[in-house]
Formats: C-alpha cells, sequence, structure tokens
C-alpha cells in the first residue's frame, strides 16, 4: 500500500468527533495502518466502530488504541488464515474430495518426517500389513471411479478374509432331487413375475406412518384372535368358547393369545393366555403346562385349549388344539409350459462388514451371468443400517446415492443374462421406510428397457412365478414358531424392539392369502430348505456374515398339470457358498 496522510486520516476521525491528546497518537496510528496493512478510509471505519461501545472513546490515547489493535483487528487477521486455510468448508464436488485426501496424505507424509521415532506415526491406519496400498493409489482415480461403488468411503480396502476364502462354490445343503442337474437356467426367457392376489391386498407404494392410536392397534389384534378362533372353531366343530375368568371345575374349551408375564423371554413358568374379546373381554390368566407332553408356543401365537380353571386364576391346560394350515393355490387356467425354471435367491448384507467395496455383490453378479437363472429374488439390507462405516459416517455421498449405485450394478450388470429380477427391501436398508409392512423401493427410474424384467416389490409380498406361489420377507423370522401357524408373515406379538409395526397396514398386507408352495425367510441362523407340510422352508443365509462370505440359494421349480394331484413344484434346492 502507499504511504499514509496522517492529516487525511486525523480530519475523517474529526468529522465523527474523535480527538487526541497525547502526540504519540498519530504515530500510532500510521503504525497501525501499515503494521495491518490497511487504508485510510478502513483503519478509521473501524476505529470509529470501536470507539462507540466505549464510554471515553472520543478522547484517543495509545492505551486505547492498543486496545483496539488487540481486540479487532489481531482477530482480523485471524479470520482471514482461517478463512483461507479452511479446507473443509462449504459442499464439497468429488474433484475437491479427491484433492483433499491428497492434500491430507501429503502433510500426514510431511509431519511423520519431523517425528521421532519413540513417538511414533499419529497417522490413521487405513491398510493391513500384508497388502499396503500406494500413496497414489486414490490420487490416480477418475472422480466416477472414487464415486463407483467399489469405493464408496475414502478409506475403501477389500475385506483381506473375503478375497482369500477357498470353499467359493460349495455346496452346504441341498434338497430334493439333484441329481444330473446343470443349475443353469434360459435367462428368464418365458418367465412370468406377477403379485399374487387382487390389487387391494399388495402394498405397491409408500403411506404414512409414525400417528397409531392405541385403540386401532386393539382392533387389530383382536380381529386376528376372531378369526382364527372361528376357523379352528370350525375345523374342529367345537360347540362354544368359555371365558378364561370364569372358574370351572370341568375342562372347558378357551380361545385366546399367548403371551409373557414379564418383559424376558418366554418359558413354561411365564405363560399368560390373553382371552378374547368376546368371551374374557380381553382377560388375562397364567397358564399351567405341565400337563401337556408336548407344545411349541411363542408370544402372539392364538391359540385353542382346553383346560381347568378350578378358581377363576389360574388355567391347567389339558389339550391344546393344533393350528389349521391356510390351503394351498389351485390354479384353474390350463397350463402349456411345464419345463423347469431355475430361481436364485440371496439376501443382504452384499458387502461385508470391514469393508464397503461390494465384492460379493459383483460375484453375485458374475453368478448371474454364468448360470442365467429365470428369476433372481435379491432380499435387502443393500446398505445395512449395521454397517460400521454407516454408523460412524464415513461414507461419501447420501445413502440414497449409494443405493442408487449398487442397483445400477446389479440391473446393468445382469441386462446380457435377461434374468428377472425382484428386489425385496429391508427394515435394515438405511436410506428406506423404517416400518413394517416396507413399501418397494421407489427412488431408482429404470430404463424403457428394464421395465418389463426389474420388479420392486414390498415388505413382505407374495409373487406367482411362472404360477408357483412365492412367500417372500426379509425380516428374519424363525420358522420353528409352528408350522401350522403359518397364516402371517409376523404372527409374533409383541414385535421385536428392532421392529417398527403400523397395524393397520399390517392387517392389510401382512397375512398369507394362501399356504405359498416356497415360503423365502432369511435368518442369522443356519441356513436350511425343508418341506414344512409341502411348503418347502428356504433359508438361504446372508451372503456375507461379517468379514467371510455367506451364501445363496438355488431352486428348480416346475408348475403341475392341473389335473394331477398336488405335489410341490419345488423339485430341487441347494444352499451354495459365494
Amino acid at each position: 500500500m502507499g504511504s499514509v496522510c496522517v492529516e487525511a486520516l486525523l480530519e475523517e476521525l474529526r468529522v465523527f468527533g474523535l480527538g487526541y491528546e497525547e502526540e504519540a497518537v498519530p504515530d500510532k496510528l500510521v503504525e497501525l495502518c501499515m503494521t495491518h496493512r490497511l487504508a485510510q478510509s478502513d483503519l478509521a471505519n473501524e476505529l470509529v466502530a470501536f470507539t462507540t461501545t466505549k464510554e471515553d472513546g472520543s478522547h484517543l490515547t495509545v492505551d486505547i488504541l492498543n486496545v483496539f489493535e488487540h481486540e479487532v483487528l489481531n482477530k482480523r487477521v485471524t479470520k482471514a488464515h482461517q478463512k483461507r486455510d479452511n479446507r473443509y468448508s462449504g459442499i464439497k464436488d468429488i474433484n475437491t474430495i479427491q484433492g483433499l485426501i491428497d492434500v491430507e496424505e501429503e502433510e500426514e507424509n510431511l509431519l511423520d518426517a519431523y517425528t521421532t521415532p519413540s513417538k511414533g506415526s499419529q497417522k490413521r491406519n487405513i491398510t493391513t500389513p500384508e497388502n499396503p496400498r500406494s500413496k497414489r493409489t486414490l490420487s490416480t482415480r477418475s472422480p466416477q471411479l472414487l464415486f463407483s461403488p467399489n469405493s464408496f468411503s475414502p478409506s475403501a480396502t477389500p475385506s483381506q478374509k473375503y478375497g482369500s476364502r477357498s470353499n467359493r462354490g460349495e455346496v452346504v445343503t441341498s434338497f430334493g432331487s439333484v441329481q444330473d442337474k446343470s443349475w443353469s437356467g434360459k435367462g428368464g426367457h418365458g418367465s412370468s413375475v406377477k403379485l399374487f392376489g387382487p390389487p387391494e391386498q399388495s402394498l405397491t407404494r409408500s403411506y404414512k406412518f409414525m400417528f397409531q392410536k392405541f385403540r386401532d392397534i386393539r382392533e387389530v389384534l383382536s380381529w386376528k384372535i376372531e378369526e382364527l378362533g372361528d376357523a379352528l372353531k370350525k375345523h374342529y366343530k367345537i360347540e362354544e368358547f368359555t371365558s378364561v375368568l370364569v372358574p370351572a371345575q370341568e375342562p372347558v374349551t378357551v380361545l385366546g393369545q399367548i403371551g409373557c408375564d414379564s418383559n424376558g423371554k418366554l418359558n413354561a413358568k411365564s405363560v399368560i393366555l390373553e382371552g378374547d374379546r368376546e368371551h374374557s373381554s380381553g382377560g388375562q390368566v397364567p397358564v399351567d403346562l405341565s400337563e401337556l407332553k408336548e407344545y411349541s408356543l411363542f408370544p402372539g401365537q392364538v391359540v385353542v385349549m382346553e383346560s381347568i380353571n378350578s378358581t377363576g386364576g389360574k388355567l391347567v391346560a389339558s389339550k391344546l388344539y393344533e393350528g389349521v394350515p391356510l390351503p394351498f393355490y389351485q390354479s384353474t387356467e390350463q397350463v402349456e409350459d411345464l419345463e423347469l425354471q431355475m430361481v436364485l435367491v440371496a439376501c443382504g448384507p452384499y458387502t461385508t462388514s470391514d469393508s464397503i467395496t461390494y465384492d460379493p455383490m459383483l460375484d453375485l453378479i458374475d453368478i448371474i451371468n454364468k448360470d442365467k437363472p429365470d428369476v433372481c429374488i435379491l432380499l435387502g439390507p443393500f446398505l445395512d443400517a449395521k454397517h460400521e462405516q454407516v454408523e460412524n459416517g464415513q461414507l461419501i455421498g447420501s445413502f440414497e446415492d449409494i443405493f442408487k449405485h449398487c442397483l445400477k450394478m446389479i440391473i446393468e450388470g445382469t441386462r446380457s443374462a435377461g434374468s428377472q429380477l425382484v428386489f425385496v427391501p429391508s427394515l435394515r436398508d438405511v436410506h428406506h421406510d423404517y416400518i413394517y409392512p416396507q413399501p418397494p423401493f421407489s427412488c431408482y427410474e429404470l430404463s424403457k428397457g428394464d421395465k418389463q424384467r426389474v420388479h420392486f416389490v414390498s415388505e413382505p409380498c407374495t409373487l406367482a412365478i411362472n404360477g408357483v406361489i412365492f412367500g417372500l420377507t426379509s425380516t428374519d423370522l424363525l420358522f420353528h414358531m409352528g408350522a401350522e401357524e403359518v397364516s402371517s408373515y409376523y404372527p409374533l406379538y409383541p414385535p421385536s424392539e428392532e421392529m417398527n409395526v403400523d397395524y393397520e397396514n399390517f392387517y392389510n398386507y401382512v397375512p398369507l392369502p394362501v399356504t405359498p408352495d416356497v415360503l423365502v425367510a432369511p435368518s442369522d441362523l443356519r441356513y436350511f430348505v425343508k418341506d414344512v407340510l409341502g411348503c418347502v422352508c428356504v433359508n438361504p443365509g446372508r451372503l456375507t456374515k461379517g468379514q467371510v462370505g455367506g451364501t445363496y440359494s438355488r431352486l428348480y421349480i416346475q408348475r403341475q398339470d392341473t389335473e394331477e394331484e398336488r405335489k410341490s413344484p419345488c423339485i430341487a434346492a441347494q444352499v451354495v457358498k459365494i
């Protein structure tokens, strides 16, 4: 800046009523202008603003100017440096993020050069010693590759345990006749996938939730007890039900819902029966199960039992009526195509817990392109809310954007195979509605060519695949609750603490319309394929388990002629290591 005109500066101050008596004041003003590189008018404006807050500010002294420099001018310098050095402020595009990563690495390397061996490097460890990563790996990537599904976080490193697995392709369990099966499909040629049942029984769009009245919940639970009670009464020809609260010295038949008398797990000593509304007004009474030879109960199960209630305060059960399974669907349409159809079933997570590289998903895509299954059923989570990098907020980009990239990988990666794709959401999908029943994914726009082969369905849902009925749910619900109780995708009450249930829509969309030919119920427990009363139940496991690879399932189905006696359309099934 040029030289400072002291007289012009003092004249500007006099205009605002500022004077001085000490001879050193003019020299101090010049020093402030030169030191802080301020124009005369800028210094005058700052000084006038400062003195208006002081009681004796109209008379300038060296002491006042020193305070002014400390409280105002020095802070201006600090803010200027902070603004210039604050590289992490504002919204950054992908190129800026890449630049920040490179600069941060260079700074950390420079700091490491000045640290003593005893102190060690404070740089965070983002690679394993067995597979060190080049410092320039990220900087050589294009912005598109940096934001590809293989690197959703700046520290994306492939899982060592998953990459070193030796049992890929191993068959861990089989069902049916699997000899001479090549396990390949026709790539969706001639396959038909559609929702089963009338449109009003299928959840096809999002809905408003988070507002339920206790009265409405009570109504849904009462309807469930009454409807199942009527079915049992008709099947076993029971004349009438008795109240659970009325003393009875002779055996009587009561209807109710199993509950637990505490917050712990249900056991033989904690069982209570909540009576129906019509006969027992919802009254509750403890149940003694000691006289039953065998039983299988769970909270929320609707039961009919014979019992004695000598005091009106405790039921001693003597007989438990088994539930009545729903009928199987019998099509009246003539069958033209009786060829085998291959169905592949996989359940997320699709990436290991120590990485976000989605290598397991890429391996699954390779399997689909190789085997060309007719239908691929893919259940969430696709971006797991329980993943460490999701919980710690280490991902680049929004959850929805990452999910869209995952779908793009699958849909575009399997076009050559031509397989029909069915996507089922999960309550663990971090970007999706956290409510049960869960609406289909709606954030991904399909191209015109993909609309015929890509299907977004709800959780849970019932599908007809070439006339074979599939029941699909991504909720981890164990099937041991009782095969006779397959009347709902989620019969437990109260639900798990991880479940957020909307009971009005629960009543409309969660009950099973028929007993499915194949029920897909993934679980964290051991995989299995079992025939239970004619329904083939499949737990395909999860594609990944922690840091290691998991399993998926493949099935051969064949629709039978309507004139033949019913037999399971699931000819064979296997669970295979990824």
